[in-house]
């Protein structure tokens, strides 16, 4: 057994001082054995905002399709009951007003049948045009009303498909943006080139949500986190572009829209879809359909199919997911399992992981090999399958379960799955020491500067909590900073990227709790000394943030451009769960902010064992796409009561001895 490990918790007689934890524990254990499938994974519920379930109403009009699952009206009764008082769809639980998620929800309500004078549909007008109405929507909601003809191809930024065609040296090339970029794009560019037009067959409009003509509408203005300087230099690209297209070669505009056609065809993925994503999934069934594919095409069927697979239909609402989440459920029970200990629950984690084993992905170079065609592939992708799109976080945190389980009960069935693992995260380092989700120094910043991004989330470089996640499984396997140059690396990284308050940024979740979180539990699997000021100013910043309930909460307006420090935010179950293991992996078990924490995980668990969680706790795009993944609520809180159990039971100085 190597060092940074130790033994699979059994049961015990519960620490004195908290006579509702051990109870606590057996009911949030039984509720997540009660849902794992009957093959040995997880998968929860993984849901976004009005957008994507719009956007599949929307899809189904451009095709001309009828409602043949018959759930159009239980999607216009989500939409409806996550619609805000004040009118509009917010990003979040709770949020602010968004223009481009209201626009959407209010056109595929409309396409649904609901009249302009109901209601809900008076409200959303109303909040649509007192906010400015349509013409300020973000470029992907334009793209989609030049699809239906409400406004003109010159109200998006041009992005020629011959781009498919430039050399990789080149300033722009697809291999530079990031794989959800990538995914999303490639089969827009055909859309872009070729201009179709949706079929619409009840010929719905939205005319009304504009306060001047949408035919007036010209080219978004700079976004926010965009710069002057080079925002101006790629305006007069555009216009250059946009009076040179009509000019560019018939025969280099065919052969680019092959080069896009292959692109797509080649990474479809069956029925989990291109890049396993619905943006991506709908531009390719559009693409495909523009290229005169017909439907009964096997292509167009298995696309189309991936699409369906993402809904979630109920007796009286549905909605589509924006992707599944079976992996990271999965692995992320089996760590809380492991740690809630017992032979039942570990029997159960090793099913999840033999579940896990043959999903990783060994004989495929994806689109990540463009940056380190030498590395061999050994990761997990985050969905059943997107074997061009495997991730580090997935993949470093189901090499450490894997081990967790190998080194306590010496199977040898994950040594093979975890070599490879730990071969391809050091193949992906960045070369400034961080890690990124999907590739290696996608660090081109000027993109995010193009007209097209006005998302600011074209890109994927290394973030803390990836950095962090990656970090651990090093250390979990036994490698040490002293005689790794890999993790002396990404220490030194880690402390460049400390906030001057002592947190850490959270790409993929909310936002600065979740990334100190991940780097606290690396530091200490690290061996990082405990008294060190980045440990210690970590410690404080999340002792200092702690809600007066005792637990701990951060909403989205915490990737805001103008951050200026933590905003108090309602408690959540899981950022409570994260706030306490980082607090735990930094030796501050005996800590009051830790003892107050676990008291409100016991007062707020609900009788059946899981925790309610409403808010949006994960990060698609900071400030544009965010997550509510239903089971962090079931798994995380029962990781920190678990672990809090384990080491009160030792005693309060026994340090964490996994890699999170």
């Amino acid at each position: 057994m190597n060092e940074m490990t130790d033994t699979i918790p059994s049961r015990a007689p519960q620490s004195a001082g908290e006579p509702a934890l051990e109870p606590a524990i057996e009911r949030a254990t039984k509720a997540l054995l009660d849902l794992q499938q009957p093959d040995g994974h997880w998968v929860f519920e993984l849901e976004a905002d009005a957008t994507v379930p719009a956007e599949y109403v929307l899809l189904q009009h451009y095709l001309g399709e009828g409602d043949a699952l018959g759930i159009e009206p239980k999607i216009a009764a989500y939409l409806k009951r996550t619609q805000r008082a004040q009118g509009g769809w917010p990003l979040v639980h709770d949020g602010g007003f968004d223009m481009s998620a209201s626009v959407k929800a209010y056109f595929a309500l409309k396409m649904i049948g609901e009249g302009p004078d109901a209601e809900p549909m008076c409200r959303a007008r109303a909040a649509i045009l007192a906010h400015g109405g349509a013409a300020r929507s973000n470029v992907f909601t334009r793209v989609l009303l030049a699809l239906y003809g409400m406004l003109g191809w010159h109200a998006v930024p041009v992005m020629p498909v011959e781009i498919m065609l430039l050399p990789r040296w080149f300033p722009f090339h697809i291999s530079k943006i990031s794989y959800w970029a990538r995914t999303v794009i490639v089969p827009l560019l055909v859309l872009q080139a070729l201009k179709p037009k949706a079929r619409n067959p009840r010929g719905v409009r939205i005319d009304e949500l504009f306060l001047a003509p949408p035919a007036s509408v010209r080219r978004p203005g700079k976004a926010p986190h965009q710069t002057w300087r080079w925002f101006l230099l790629f305006e007069a690209i555009d216009a250059a572009l946009r009076l040179a297209e009509p000019w560019f070669p018939r025969k280099s505009r065919r052969r680019a829209i092959e080069r896009a056609e292959d692109f797509v065809r080649e990474r479809l993925n069956g029925e989990d879809g291109l890049g396993a994503i619905f943006p991506a999934m709908a531009n390719a069934v559009m693409m495909l359909d523009v290229l005169g594919y017909p439907k009964d095409h096997p292509d167009v069927r298995v696309a189309r199919a991936a699409i369906d697979k993402l809904l979630v239909v109920k007796s009286h609402e549905a909605y589509c997911q924006p992707c599944v989440s079976p992996v990271w459920d999965s692995v992320l029970a089996c760590h809380a399992l492991l740690e809630a200990g017992g032979e039942e629950p570990v029997e159960r984690a090793i099913r999840g992981l033999k579940w896990l084993a043959p999903l990783q992905v060994l004989d495929l170079v994806g689109d990540w090999g463009a940056r380190r065609p030498n590395v061999r592939p050994g990761g997990w992708a985050f969905q059943y399958a997107n074997p061009h799109y495997v991730d580090l976080d997935d993949t470093a945190v189901v090499a450490m379960a894997m081990d967790r389980v190998a080194a306590a009960t010496g199977p040898a069935d994950f040594g093979h799955a975890i070599a490879r693992a730990r071969e391809w995260i050091l193949g992906l380092q960045c070369r400034d020491g961080g890690w990124a989700a999907f590739d290696a120094d996608n660090t081109y910043h000027y993109l995010n500067n193009i007209p097209f991004a006005d998302h600011g989330a074209l890109l994927d470089p290394p973030t803390a909590d990836l950095t962090g996640r990656c970090l651990s499984m090093l250390a979990q396997l036994g490698e040490k900073p002293e005689s790794s140059p890999a993790m002396r690396r990404a220490v030194d990284w880690l402390r460049r990227d400390q906030r001057q308050d002592g947190s850490w940024y959270g790409r993929w979740g909310l936002n600065y709790i979740y990334g100190t979180w991940s780097v606290l539990c690396a530091l200490n699997a690290a061996g990082i000394d405990r008294a060190s000021p980045m440990v210690r100013k970590a410690v404080d910043w999340l002792a200092t943030i702690q809600n007066a309930d005792g637990g701990w909460g951060e909403d989205a307006s915490s990737y805001g451009l103008d951050y200026r420090g933590h905003v108090p935010s309602p408690s959540t179950a899981s950022q409570t769960a994260w706030a306490l293991l980082g607090l735990i992996a930094a030796g501050e078990v005996a800590h009051p902010a830790v003892s107050r924490g676990i008291s409100h995980l016991l007062r707020t668990q609900g009788p059946e064992g899981f925790w309610a969680e409403e808010r949006y706790t994960a990060t698609g795009f900071p400030r544009v796409f965010y997550l509510r993944y239903h089971g962090y609520a079931k798994f995380f809180p029962l990781w920190a009561l678990a672990r809090y159990r384990n080491l009160q039971r030792a005693n309060s100085s026994a340090a964490v001895r996994f890699g999170m």
